[in-house]
């Protein structure tokens, strides 16, 4: 059992907890929970710590013995969690890899989420979640979006960034255009736009791009869309929450594809 703050492992998550750039360098990330260890796949956890008092459920027992884990002191679990009320059980993961060319080869008719420069890592995290929930082919990030990896975003995801395809594209506007060139229409969730985002036909390929919680879309960006949509608002709401509207049109996309 590791009882010390000062152990090399114990250093290496904490550092893992807080530095993207650790996370890129070591192609590793840190899942927090009993949910996300439940679901978390088998090849791609690297190592599992548990506090010595965690309430072991038959099914963190059973997917324990499939895994490597160390038993930790509470006090090193307090400080290995980035948690205010830590559940008891950690792991180290591998990184995920996918490409555009993954995500337009699964075989059904695309949806795509195309996020510019959020900062916000509950909003990605709930973005990939609604996705999950709505059926999309993947979501698609510009460079200077939130870390997926983050802490607060993997929580956020509820398991869905085991399963929800992802990738950061180097350069956003020739990733949409790409997508177009595949017959995926794109459109822009925008103040410019004139339709309601629910007058709009998304049977077909499509891709939903959506802004910087405070700035919106970059001109180059939204220039690039086929359409511009609007969520029409009542009251002296100006916008929505970047989520809220992300999970608005993936759901308006799925819903028209039952009928």
């Amino acid at each position: 059992m590791i009882t010390s703050v000062t152990n090399k492992k114990v250093k290496s998550i904490v550092q893992l907890n807080k530095k993207a750039g650790l996370r890129r360098k070591e192609g590793v990330f840190i899942a927090e929970g009993i949910k996300m260890f439940l679901e978390a796949p088998l090849e791609s956890i690297l190592e599992v710590y548990v506090s010595e008092d965690i309430h072991k459920v038959s099914q963190i027992v059973q997917k324990l013995e499939q895994c490597k884990y160390e038993t930790v002191s509470e006090e090193v679990f307090s400080k290995i969690s980035d948690t205010q009320t830590p559940q008891g059980i950690l792991c180290v993961l591998k990184q995920f890899h996918y490409s555009l060319k993954d995500m337009l080869g699964g075989g059904e008719v695309p949806l795509f989420l195309v996020a510019e420069g959020l900062r916000d890592p509950g909003n990605l995290g709930t973005i990939l979640r609604a996705g999950e929930g709505a059926g999309v082919s993947g979501v698609i990030m510009s460079k200077d979006t939130v870390d997926i990896y983050n802490p607060k975003t993997i929580r956020s995801t509820m398991g869905s960034v085991y399963r929800v395809p992802f990738f950061y594209a180097d350069d956003i506007v020739q990733t949409v255009k790409e997508l177009q060139k595949n017959g995926v229409k794109v459109y822009a969730a925008h103040l410019r736009g004139e339709k309601s985002y629910s007058q709009c036909d998304y049977k077909g390929g499509t891709a939903f791009l959506i802004g910087n919680e405070g700035n919106g879309l970059s001109e180059e960006l939204s220039e690039a869309a086929d359409n511009y949509i609007k969520i029409p608002m009542k009251g002296r709401v100006e916008s929505l929450n970047a989520a809220v509207s992300a999970s608005l049109l993936m759901y308006e996309a799925a819903r028209q594809r039952e009928n």
